[in-house]
């Protein structure tokens, strides 16, 4: 395997860093979220990292492409609350917009893995 380690994955460090930045948003939303839409998108961006790392360490490219899958989907899922928050007024345009391209972006990496694996 190329990679010794999940650190090591470029899409783990790529998921991580955006995890990081959406807890650093949600940091600054209404206390009334809390158990809204801060706890949801927390969720949803921190899936994808976790479901990278337990798809490398499952050991068969069978179950790495359904956590991969699993992530794709969070990826989605990330995209919608942070819509959701920015519409709500609780995140600035520029601080979506940067964000909502990271997620495609991740997205697109997450394809592209997925595509290698099964070719």
């Amino acid at each position: 395997m190329l990679y010794k380690s999940h650190e090591e994955l470029p899409v783990f460090q790529f998921s991580h860093k955006i995890t990081l930045v959406i807890y650093s948003l949600t940091a600054k939303f209404p206390n009334s979220e809390l158990y809204g839409i801060i706890s949801q998108l927390r969720r949803a961006i921190s899936s994808i990292p976790a479901n990278i790392v337990e798809g490398f360490y499952r050991g068969t490219k069978k179950e790495l492409i359904r956590f991969l899958i699993i992530a794709r989907a969070s990826c989605g899922e990330t995209r919608y609350f942070l819509l959701l928050a920015k519409d709500l007024g609780y995140l600035k345009i520029e601080d979506y917009k940067s964000v909502d391209e990271d997620l495609r972006n991740l997205h697109k990496q997450i394809n592209g893995w997925i595509r290698s694996i099964n070719a």
